[in-house]
């Protein structure tokens, strides 16, 4: 009895220090992610630029993207759509989260843009040549109809 009830503890134990664990990397999970995107906030306005991956200079899509997880998570990302598409999860729309990457199909060439998703159905971007970085609505019919997938970056508080 005494054997069963030492066992027992031990077992509480270690599923209570488990939970901790879990609970501990969601928070600083949150946070990161939190700290991501408050700084693509702050970029809004930055002009495009072909080739770009600095606020001074300016950003195309994926050097944005690379620019804001270095900066923020200190995660490197290839300056090209299609290559960030293969990393991180894969994930469906109904399950985006805030700081997933978005992808769409623009110039007939799939996974050619990419953003970051910010909640409610919208994402951060910097958009084409003569644009700046902006928030787009994801419902908005070109969104919806070039809207390719989306891919989680696990990132580390």
């Amino acid at each position: 009895m005494r054997f069963f009830l030492l066992l027992s503890l031990l077992l509480f134990t270690a599923c209570a220090s488990t939970s901790n664990v879990a609970l501990t990397h969601e928070a600083a999970s949150s946070a990161a992610v939190k700290k991501l995107t408050s700084y693509a906030w702050s970029l809004i306005d930055v002009p495009y630029k072909y080739g770009g991956h600095s606020p001074s200079s300016g950003f195309d899509c994926s050097g944005f993207i690379d620019h804001v997880f270095q900066h923020s998570a200190n995660v490197l990302l290839p300056h090209d759509a299609q290559q960030i598409s293969r990393h991180g999860l894969k994930v469906k729309l109904s399950q985006l989260r805030e700081g997933d990457l978005v992808f769409y199909n623009t110039n007939d060439q799939a996974y050619s843009h990419v953003g970051l998703y910010l909640g409610n159905s919208r994402f951060i971007h910097a958009p084409s040549s003569g644009g700046r970085v902006r928030v787009e609505d994801m419902k908005l019919d070109y969104w919806r109809k070039h809207y390719n997938g989306a891919r989680r970056i696990i990132l580390r508080g």
